[in-house]
């Protein structure tokens, strides 16, 4: 399994690279976004929404726990199941629609909905560093390999590299 893991000082790095990993993509990607309350999981999802082309607010899925937008190619899907207690209750959000080849989903939580919800084609692991924060990024696909292949590591160099 492939992995690169970034040190990221502030919320302008988080942003830099959802941004580089936003230009890695190929159409459609499943992210699952771990890490602590306040880690950064919200943050990287608007930034690489934007970095996908999504302009106007884009909102947090705390309390809809789904938001759609439209790409310039398919969909994206923004989930937070934060407030899930069992991944029988996601079958009322439409969650089949998530496995749309051409979808980006971006599922913050995802513990919460374990067998309800698509693999991922990488896993992003977000941990406090002292102010700052470290960024893992696992991929668990083809897909999710040729996205860390083709990642510019831009200006925070990565941590480390994994093959």
């Amino acid at each position: 399994m492939l992995e690169r893991t970034f040190v990221l000082p502030d919320e302008a790095a988080t942003q830099r690279l959802a941004a580089r990993v936003g230009a890695a993509m190929e159409r459609g990607a499943v992210f699952h976004l771990s890490g602590e309350l306040g880690a950064g999981k919200s943050s990287f999802a608007r930034a690489l929404l934007q970095a996908l082309g999504v302009t106007g607010r884009i909102k947090s899925p705390t309390y809809s726990l789904v938001e759609n937008y439209p790409l310039e190619r398919g969909q994206a899907w923004h989930l937070d199941l934060y407030r899930i207690a069992d991944p029988d209750e996601l079958q009322w959000l439409g969650v089949d629609a998530l496995g749309e080849p051409d979808a980006v989903v971006l599922i913050e939580w995802p513990q919460h909905g374990r067998g309800a919800i698509p693999s991922p084609d990488v896993e992003l692991a977000l941990a406090y560093a002292g102010t700052g924060r470290h960024a893992r990024l696992s991929a668990h696909t083809a897909r999710g390999e040729r996205l860390l292949e083709r990642l510019d590591p831009g200006v925070e160099a990565p941590a480390q590299t994994h093959g």
